[in-house]
């Protein structure tokens, strides 16, 4: 049905979705983005479907109050990279430079970020590349590529032909977290679902996994909160 908006000040956007299988209206707020969904079942007008919308327009507005500001990262502020703290400030050469807890970006700003944003995709690759080869040895199976994306709807994924696929932003993460999601997506070389069997090899390669799952569910939306252009 498309992109509509709910009025007030601001407006919200509103992503109107027709669903033959759904029972009932519902609204659902992304943790990632923010974004509302309104999906409807077959036989609801427009006219009614934006009317039940207004209704529930506080409860909207309350959930995106409490979501995580979007940060345009810039000197002055923090960065947690792979469980070390550094401090963004403004460098003096042309390249960026990392150590000691500091960061160094280059002139001007709009290149500090490019060049952070290129420097926090090497670290990704790196940390999830040692995991995801520890834990492919430890399972005695190889995968056959690794890349790296800014996914919204999951942190990483397993192809049947034994490709992973992981969010860059994971390098954010406290380490037990990105190491988590890499034995998550290897195990899937073993087994292509989530079945008992799969969580077993999860356990076998990581060992108790629930706290890390916790973390994903309620800290991990955040993660998307920095932006690296304006």
């Amino acid at each position: 049905m498309g992109l509509r908006t709910l009025p007030g000040n601001p407006e919200i956007p509103l992503k109107l979705r027709k669903n033959a299988r759904a029972r009932r209206m519902t609204l659902r707020i992304s943790r990632v983005d923010g974004s509302v969904t309104l999906t409807v079942p077959r036989g609801v007008s427009e006219r009614e479907a934006l009317a039940f919308a207004a209704e529930q327009q506080d409860w909207v507005r309350g959930h995106l109050a409490k979501q995580a500001a979007q940060v345009l990262v810039s000197p002055g502020h923090d960065l947690t990279v792979a469980g070390q703290r550094f401090a963004l400030v403004q460098g003096t050469s042309k390249r960026l430079r990392a150590g000691n807890g500091v960061i160094e970006l280059p002139e001007p700003v709009e290149k500090g970020r490019r060049h952070l944003l290129a420097w926090l995709k090497e670290q990704a690759r790196a940390e999830l590349s040692r995991a995801s080869d520890r834990y492919s040895a430890q399972l005695g199976k190889p995968y056959t590529r690794l890349t790296l994306r800014d996914t919204r709807s999951r942190w990483g994924s397993c192809s049947s032909a034994g490709a992973l696929m992981y969010s860059w932003r994971l390098v954010l993460a406290p380490p037990r977290v990105l190491d988590y999601v890499a034995a998550h997506e290897v195990a899937h070389l073993a087994e292509m679902n989530h079945s008992p069997a799969f969580w077993r090899v999860v356990e076998q390669l990581y060992g108790p996994h629930k706290d890390a799952r916790v973390w994903l569910r309620h800290e991990g939306p955040h993660l998307h909160r920095f932006r690296f252009e304006a």
